[in-house]
């Protein structure tokens, strides 16, 4: 497994790490963030957006009761929370499979409820508090193909 440990000083520093990532992304990536509430999990993910070119009249929040929230950009980014998931079969219900597979890029917030339903190639993403500002941010991966352009551009990005 590679493993790329970074910090955020600050939200600014974790908007552009998502932009980063958004910036980076290949069609079907996966990513699943995992972290307390309050990590920032949500504030990465609207780094992502930014880095998808979504427009910005789509404010990117939290699919905490919607459960999916789909935006427009150089590729789609469908935002999930799976918090609130009683069982698997919701995420049938949702259509799970046809996100996770599709065109765009997929960022599941609380991932670890749903781990035995990532694909072999998910990007983990484990988000922790160190301070109100900030945070420690590790990047996991079983699979070299979407972590190594990540990590080669985190790291041209000034971070790691």
């Amino acid at each position: 497994m590679s493993v790329l440990i970074l910090r955020s000083k600050s939200l600014e520093d974790t908007l552009r790490i998502g932009r980063i990532i958004g910036e980076k992304a290949l069609p079907g990536m996966v990513i699943a963030l995992v972290g307390d509430l309050g990590s920032g999990k949500t504030s990465l993910t609207q780094g992502i957006a930014v880095g998808l070119e979504v427009p910005d009249e789509y404010y990117v929040t939290s699919p905490s009761f919607t459960l999916v929230n789909e935006y427009p950009g150089r590729l789609p980014l469908y935002h999930f929370d799976v918090y609130r998931l009683a069982g698997p079969a919701d995420l049938d219900d949702l259509g799970y499979d046809d996100y996770v597979f599709g065109a765009g890029l997929t960022a599941v917030e609380w991932a670890e409820k749903i781990m035995d339903r990532l694909p072999e190639d998910v990007v983990m993403v484990k988000m922790k508090s160190l301070s109100d500002e900030e945070r420690a941010i590790e990047l996991s991966s079983r699979s070299n193909k979407s972590f190594e352009l990540l990590k080669k551009a985190l790291k041209e990005g000034g971070f790691a």
